[in-house]
């Protein structure tokens, strides 16, 4: 599935992140989102890697990657922490400026650490999300019910971890099986790596954290960036599902991101909410000419 890419796990200050490293060429980081690891990127990455040095992680908390403790504030699993091993990763592997392609969760992450590293990248993809500040600037009835995913994951300790631990495939199974459009784009051994992160008590309270972390300190750090005119400085593209929840929530995603970059690219693309999986030759495509 990742042919000529070798495995690794970094030490970084704060996690051990596991990945894989493939090709040759300028350095590409793709970070995967829920409920995902980095195996998302299998259709895409070895194509990416004809013409780049392509890195494929699992961010802390998820897949082979550490899950550290917590705390009260939830700072540890905030996207601020999540990008700063991504870049302590990257700089283990040799590369301190790379592109970077992030979708769902790790599209948050990656363009956190655009924000808060604007010298480490030098291009930033993002797949179907807009910042969170937005999201709940933005919210209304429609984002409750639609996005009740986010609420459910962020209810106080220990409730759903404990809903989650009775049941464990029933939550991975629901987005797998309504978020695509496209049928049977996940091989059963892709399927199966996902739904065991969902067995794992500490995977599952480290997600947990993650989504307490968005609300509260994603939420704030996007808002101060916004207090501070801070943008995304390094060219953008953003790809949406034509027909997910960002496509339904807001008339123009894309303007949106306009008010974070000055430089931003992208449309939506005919599939669902698995973009790179659901449609990975417009994936690669659309990623090659951005990237060129």
């Amino acid at each position: 599935m990742f042919d000529g890419f070798d495995e690794f796990d970094i030490p970084t200050s704060g996690a051990t992140i596991h990945g894989r490293r493939g090709g040759s060429g300028p350095p590409l980081l793709l970070l995967h989102g829920i409920p995902q690891t980095h195996l998302m990127w299998h259709r895409v990455a070895p194509r990416l890697a004809e013409t780049h040095t392509v890195v494929v992680t699992d961010l802390r908390g998820w897949g082979d990657s550490s899950t550290p403790p917590s705390a009260p504030d939830h700072e540890p699993y905030s996207m601020r922490a999540i990008a700063r091993d991504q870049v302590e990763a990257m700089r283990a592997l040799g590369f301190a400026r790379f592109g970077l392609v992030g979708h769902d969760r790790g599209a948050r992450c990656a363009y956190r650490l655009a924000l808060d590293a604007p010298d480490v990248v030098t291009r930033l993809a993002v797949l179907d999300v807009v910042p969170a500040s937005d999201v709940y600037d933005r919210a209304d009835a429609a984002f409750s019910l639609s996005y009740w995913v986010w609420s459910f994951l962020a209810a106080p300790e220990p409730v759903p971890e404990q809903f989650i631990g009775a049941a464990p495939a029933v939550l991975a199974d629901f987005m797998l099986d309504t978020w695509p459009e496209v049928t049977d784009v996940f091989p059963a051994e892709v399927r199966a790596a996902y739904l065991r992160q969902f067995s794992d008590p500490a995977t599952v309270h480290a997600i947990c954290e993650e989504f307490r972390a968005t609300p509260t300190l994603d939420y704030q750090h996007d808002q101060a960036d916004r207090r501070d005119n801070r943008k995304i400085r390094c060219p953008m593209l953003f790809l949406w599902s034509q027909r997910g929840q960002v496509a339904r929530l807001y008339d123009d995603p894309l303007a949106i991101w306009r008010e974070w970059s000055d430089d931003v690219r992208g449309g939506p693309v005919p599939v669902g909410h698995f973009i790179p999986e659901e449609a990975p030759e417009e994936t690669a495509r659309q990623l090659l000419d951005f990237l060129s």
